[in-house]
């Protein structure tokens, strides 16, 4: 899978390390799955949220944080379309940010 862009991620837990290693694993376990299918995801993130428009929503460090990733199962893509903490994920529409 190629994630867009990897750099939003590291910004974030530059500012947030306590999510560091989390973030990282969910990046490592991305790339090297591949997933095919929401199905998929499911399968390795039971607790992530499927919503519209192939976004995903998946909890990290307990839920304290939210990131949203909108994928093209089809060519292996997935763009970031936000990471934050939970107070700022109620503050916006996870299905067209």
């Amino acid at each position: 899978m190629n994630i867009v862009a990897f750099r939003t991620l590291r910004a974030f837990y530059e500012k947030h390390e306590d999510c560091e290693t989390q973030l990282k694993t969910w990046y490592k376990k991305a790339v090297s799955d591949n997933w095919k299918s929401p199905k998929e995801i499911k399968a390795d993130y039971p607790s992530a949220s499927i919503i519209t428009d192939n976004r995903v929503v998946f909890n990290i460090k307990g839920n304290e944080y939210r990131l949203i990733v909108k994928f093209n199962y089809k060519y292996g893509w997935a763009w970031i379309r936000f990471i934050g903490t939970h107070a700022q994920y109620d503050k916006i529409n996870a299905e067209t940010i």
